[in-house]
């Protein structure tokens, strides 16, 4: 168990006596208990909110609570000394051996360290990208995939199942439009000047395709009718777009398990089965929606559709199942697909999806919860817009004009690595700015040079270091060996304090579902790490390798040792390779 995990254990344990004694009310929940880094480093190496969150649910003040658990908490062996701050809060200062303990850990566990069995092998579906198959990415699609991509590399580390899903939309209007696309674009091929109505897909990548389908079948699908060509273009424009975006996310490092068609869910009858299921528990009806709110849109009518009672699982209105032509809506095989994940065993499922899918969440919570009698419960990620600039110049892109920048001329231009993580460098919800100048530039306003750099810095000392201090190997095992109680200045245990904070972390942002809370913590490692290494250049004595005193050397090195296994760590997460020099 971990320093932080420990001392949380323990003050849990502190709670429980003090009730059993009488001394506050027995049953006291500390779920939601921290123990964490003071923001000002001045307060002590560690903070904890125990007697802010008791206070209400033992009705004491905050103060008073802290002036009973304080004592018990002194009284740890870890524990040098402790104050009560502000309103509650109890600052600790720990021993250094308690911190020289948790970088052997580090350097026992490397790269493995933070990896955690709070899943417990629990089954969980991410879905993610699900892109329509009808062109190449664009960098939208980058934004949702690196997060979908992430949160899955981070829930397998907290010790989850995890399936990684996409699902092809190759059932509706746009995939039709494809289609036709793809048949104009052979008509082109095979010498017809034609002219792409709006709304089609003009871009060039449908070419290759037109130019397959010449070379095997010449002019056998020109001077037919739509209903003879129509399948088999629509067949191969799926087969070749997805071939293309199997390539765009390989170039991006990503993966999936499972590529889900919706087609199938028609194909099968599956559709029909979900809402015959709905319906035999009265919860699909025929009624008449009351008008949108606000303004009432001039060719909005009242008529009779088929409805799904989402009302009663928490949505704002019913929602409608059948279009006025008879077909279903994306709403009613979105129900069959969230059933066939329930029904594949997935009482966890977060799905990864665009900002223009926001008002879709509660339709889709209140499905799973319908389907799986409240025991399915779906999260619902929202990553928003990425704006393109070059040097503060907007880059404009439009996937059905054909002008767009695609997620492979970026991963092309400034490399997968450095995409995957300015992805992460804000919260998925917020808009996201794309600089190719910036996210290039060699600075600490870089985050991921910020982070790459505290690696290769680390990689650089160790190379150098059997040329200036040859007495000291810097073989894992010597440094595990080495005597770390030599590593006794603030700034030594503040990077240790730092590192330990990784397996909570990859504990809470699992949970959270939050990946980006991971590029978060990065940066302040590497920032803790840069500091040291700054005062090593105007203190002599704090710089790593000292020739005249290799034992401090090899402690120094271990330590640097622990900053880039977890650097490693949760580089990993992201999807990105630590680098070992900067070029």
């Amino acid at each position: 168990m971990t320093l932080l995990a420990a001392l949380k254990e323990q003050i849990a344990e502190i709670v429980v006596r003090l009730g059993g004694e009488g001394t506050i009310p027995p049953g006291l929940d500390t779920i939601n208990v921290v123990v964490e880094l003071p923001r000002n480093p001045d307060h002590g190496d560690l903070s904890t909110n125990v007697a802010m969150v008791l206070a209400k649910p033992a009705q004491m003040s905050p103060r008073d609570l802290a002036a009973l658990i304080a004592p018990k908490i002194e009284a740890l062996g870890a524990v040098a000394s402790l104050d009560v701050a502000g309103p509650g809060f109890i600052n600790l200062r720990l021993v250094p051996a308690a911190w020289h303990a948790e970088l052997h850990d580090i350097l026992a566990a490397g790269p493995a360290y933070g990896t955690s069995q709070v899943g417990g092998g629990e089954k969980i579906n991410v879905e993610y990208v699900s892109a329509n198959p009808t062109g190449p990415m664009h960098v939208g699609h980058c934004r949702g995939a690196v997060v979908g991509d992430s949160l899955a590399n981070l829930l397998a580390k907290a010790g989850y199942a995890v399936t990684r899903e996409y699902y092809i939309n190759d059932a509706g209007a746009q995939v039709a439009t494809l289609a036709r696309s793809l048949h104009l674009r052979y008509r082109e091929v095979l010498g017809e000047t034609v002219t792409m109505p709006d709304g089609w897909y003009p871009g060039d990548y449908l070419i290759p395709a037109a130019q397959s389908i010449a070379t095997s079948d010449a002019d056998k699908w020109l001077n037919v009718d739509e209903s003879v060509w129509f399948e088999p273009f629509r067949a191969t424009a799926v087969d070749a777009m997805m071939v293309m975006i199997r390539e765009d996310l390989a170039a991006l490092g990503i993966r999936h398990d499972v590529f889900f068609s919706e087609k199938t869910l028609h194909s099968a009858g599956k559709i029909d089965s979900a809402l015959a299921d709905l319906e035999g528990r009265g919860l699909v009806y025929k009624g008449v929606l009351a008008p949108p709110k606000g303004k009432e849109p001039e060719d909005w009518e009242p008529r009779e559709q088929t409805l799904f009672r989402a009302t009663d699982f928490g949505d704002d209105t019913d929602r409608p199942l059948q279009k006025s032509d008879g077909a279903w809506t994306y709403f009613a095989a979105d129900i069959a697909y969230h059933r066939d994940k329930i029904a594949r065993g997935f009482t966890h499922m977060v799905d990864v999806w665009g900002a223009d899918h926001g008002g879709y969440i509660k339709r889709m919570k209140a499905a799973v919860a319908a389907l799986s009698g409240g025991t399915a419960e779906l999260d619902v990620r929202i990553t928003n817009l990425v704006k393109l600039m070059r040097a503060g110049e907007p880059m404009k892109m439009s996937k059905r004009s054909g002008n767009f920048v695609t997620l492979r001329e970026v991963v092309d231009e400034v490399g997968r690595d450095v995409t995957r993580f300015m992805m992460l460098t804000q919260k998925p919800e917020s808009p996201l700015d794309f600089d190719f100048q910036k996210v290039t530039e060699q600075s600490k306003d870089n985050p991921v040079f910020y982070v790459q750099y505290a690696h290769a810095r680390i990689r650089s000392v160790m190379r150098r270091a059997g040329d200036e201090v040859p007495a000291v190997s810097t073989a894992p095992e010597s440094l595990r060996a080495a005597d770390l109680e030599k590593l006794s200045h603030n700034a030594e245990l503040a990077l240790i304090r730092q590192m330990a904070l990784w397996p909570g972390v990859v504990e809470n942002a699992a949970r959270a579902h939050e990946p980006h809370r991971v590029a978060y913590f990065l940066y302040d490692l590497a920032s803790a790490f840069h500091t040291l290494w700054n005062q090593g250049t105007e203190a002599p004595e704090l710089r790593f390798l000292i020739e005249e005193n290799p034992e401090l050397t090899r402690a120094r090195l271990a330590l640097l040792q622990g900053v880039a296994a977890v650097i490693a760590s949760g580089l990993g997460i992201l999807g990105v390779e630590p680098v070992e020099e900067m070029r």
